[in-house]
C-alpha cells in the first residue's frame, strides 16, 4: 500500500473536470499538498495507507472557489454609510473620503485578514485582489494559508500609497519581486479603470503583462457614465480604446462587463478575454445586468467575483452563483441558461484559468494542488437531494461549508477556522469600527 498524507472520503465529488460529472462514494488521495488520485472509496482504502483520513458521509467535495474580483481590505468598510446609494455618489461621498483618511498598511492587513477569514469559511480558497499595499494583503493571506492573486495597481490619481501611475507600478512590481518565492501568492497587472488610467500608462501595462506573463485585471463597461466619459474624452468606447492600446487578449480580465454591444461581445470572444461577473454588486449599485447568456453563447470565459464588501456586504460565492444563474435565466427568457454545472465551473476552473492558475487549481485532478471545499448536506432543510450540483447553486449556503483545504492544509474543520481565532478577528473589527466611526 502507498503511504499518503490524507485521504478524504465523501458521499459525492464534483471534480469540475471532466465537465458535468458527479462521482458517488469516491475519495481524494492527497500527498505533499497535491492530489494523487480520485477513485472509488473501497479502491482507495485498498490502495493507500493514509496518515490521516477524513470521512464525510453526507457531503460533497469540490474545488475551492475562486473569487475573481475583490477589494479585500474594504471589508472594514462593510455598510460604511453606503447602503441604498448610487454608485458614483457612493464612491464620491463615503468611500473615497473614508479611504483617504484611513487606508494604510495596517488597514489593508487587518481588512484582508477579516476578508480571508470570511472567504475561507465560505469555501473560497483563492481571491483576485485590487487594492493598495499588496504586501500587507499578502501578509494576511499567508497568515490564514490562503491563495491570493494581488494587483499591481495603476491609476493616475495620488493616494497615501503612491504619487502617480509610475509610482503605483514601481511599488507593485517591487512587491512582486519580494514575494516571488511564495507559492500561494501570484500577481496581476491592475489598472483601475479606463476613466482613471492614461493611454501612456495602459501601453506600459500591456508591455509589462506580455514581458512578465501577468493577467490584466480591470473594471470595464461597468456603468453607462463610464462609456459616455470615454466617448467624450477619447471619441471611442472603453473596450475599443483598450483594443487600440493592445490590451485585449487571453490575459485580460474584464470586471463587470455590463454595458456591451453585440459587436463588443464578439470582440471579447474573438480575443479570448475573460469576464469577472459580479451579480450582487451590479444589482446593489444599480450598475445593470450583465449579458451573461450572450457572453456564454459566444464562448467568452466567465468567472465569478464578489467585488468589495463595501459594495456587496458579503464575500459569498454561493450567493453569486445563485444570482448569476437566476439573472441569466431571467434576462434570456430561457430556463436552460447557465445550468448548475456551468455555474460551478465559473466559480472554480474558469476563475483559475483567468488567473493563469488552472494548471495548479480550479478542479480536482491528479497532479493539482489540493485546494478543496467540503459542503455538508446533513441539515434536514437541505433534504432530499437529487442533484448535488443543483443543490450547491440553488439550495445550500456558505454556512454549510464544513471543511476547507488549501495546498492540502486544513484551513477550516467542522466550520471552524484553524489559522486564526475568532476573538482576534472580533478585536480587529472593534478597533476599526471605532476608528472609522469617529
Amino acid at each position: 500500500m502507498l503511504t499518503i498524507d490524507l485521504l478524504i472520503e465523501a458521499r459525492w465529488i464534483i471534480p469540475i473536470e471532466p465537465p458535468g460529472i458527479t462521482l458517488e462514494h469516491h475519495a481524494v488521495a492527497i500527498d505533499a499538498g497535491r492530489i494523487v488520485s480520485l477513485l472509488p472509496t473501497e479502491h482507495a482504502q485498498a490502495q493507500f495507507q493514509p496518515r490521516h483520513t477524513v470521512t464525510l458521509s453526507n457531503h460533497v467535495l469540490l474545488p475551492g472557489f475562486i473569487n475573481l474580483h475583490s477589494h479585500a481590505a474594504m471589508t472594514l468598510l462593510r455598510g460604511y454609510y453606503a447602503d441604498d446609494i448610487k454608485l458614483m455618489d457612493w464612491l464620491n461621498q463615503p468611500i473615497c473620503p473614508g479611504e483617504d483618511r484611513h487606508v494604510s498598511p495596517a488597514f489593508v492587513r487587518d481588512g484582508t485578514l477579516l476578508a480571508c477569514a470570511e472567504m475561507l469559511r465560505g469555501g473560497i480558497t483563492c481571491f483576485n485582489d485590487m487594492y493598495y499595499y499588496p504586501e500587507a494583503a499578502a501578509d494576511a493571506a499567508l497568515r490564514l494559508g490562503m491563495r491570493a492573486s494581488l494587483g499591481i495597481l495603476a491609476t493616475e490619481f495620488p493616494s497615501a500609497y503612491a504619487a502617480d501611475a509610475d509610482d503605483y507600478l514601481s511599488k507593485g512590481l517591487s512587491a512582486r519581486d519580494t514575494l516571488r518565492d511564495e507559492p500561494l501568492i501570484s500577481f496581476c497587472m491592475a489598472p483601475h479603470s479606463p476613466c482613471t488610467v492614461a493611454d501612456k500608462t495602459f501601453e506600459r501595462i500591456a508591455t509589462l503583462s506580455a514581458q512578465l506573463d501577468l493577467p490584466i485585471h480591470i473594471h470595464l463597461h461597468e456603468t453607462r457614465k463610464e462609456i459616455e466619459e470615454s466617448i467624450r474624452q477619447h471619441g471611442i468606447r472603453p473596450l475599443e480604446r483598450l483594443r487600440r492600446l493592445g490590451l485585449l487578449g487571453p490575459s485580460l480580465i474584464a470586471v463587470h462587463a455590463i454595458h456591451l454591444e453585440p459587436s463588443e461581445i464578439v470582440l471579447l470572444a474573438e480575443e479570448g478575454c475573460h469576464v469577472a461577473h459580479c451579480p450582487t454588486s451590479n444589482l446593489q449599485l444599480t450598475s445593470g445586468i450583465a449579458p451573461v447568456h450572450d457572453l456564454a453563447q459566444r464562448g467568452v470565459r466567465l468567472g465569478l467575483g464578489s467585488d468589495g464588501v463595501a459594495g456587496n456586504n458579503r464575500l459569498d460565492l454561493f450567493r453569486e452563483m445563485n444570482l448569476a444563474s437566476l439573472l441569466a435565466k431571467l434576462s434570456s427568457h430561457d430556463a436552460t441558461t447557465l445550468g448548475a454545472h456551468a455555474v460551478l465551473r465559473m466559480a472554480t476552473l474558469n476563475g483559475a484559468a483567468a488567473l493563469g492558475q488552472d494548471k495548479r487549481c480550479g478542479s480536482l485532478v491528479a497532479g493539482k494542488q489540493a485546494d478543496i471545499c467540503a459542503v455538508s448536506f446533513e441539515d434536514f432543510s437541505l433534504a432530499p437531494c437529487f442533484s448535488p450540483a443543483y443543490h450547491l447553486v440553488h439550495v445550500v449556503g456558505r454556512e454549510h461549508v464544513s471543511h476547507v483545504w488549501v495546498d492540502g492544509n486544513a484551513c477550516v474543520i467542522e466550520n471552524k477556522l484553524q489559522t486564526i481565532e475568532t476573538s482576534e478577528l472580533l478585536a480587529i473589527v472593534n478597533l476599526w469600527h471605532n476608528r472609522l466611526g469617529s
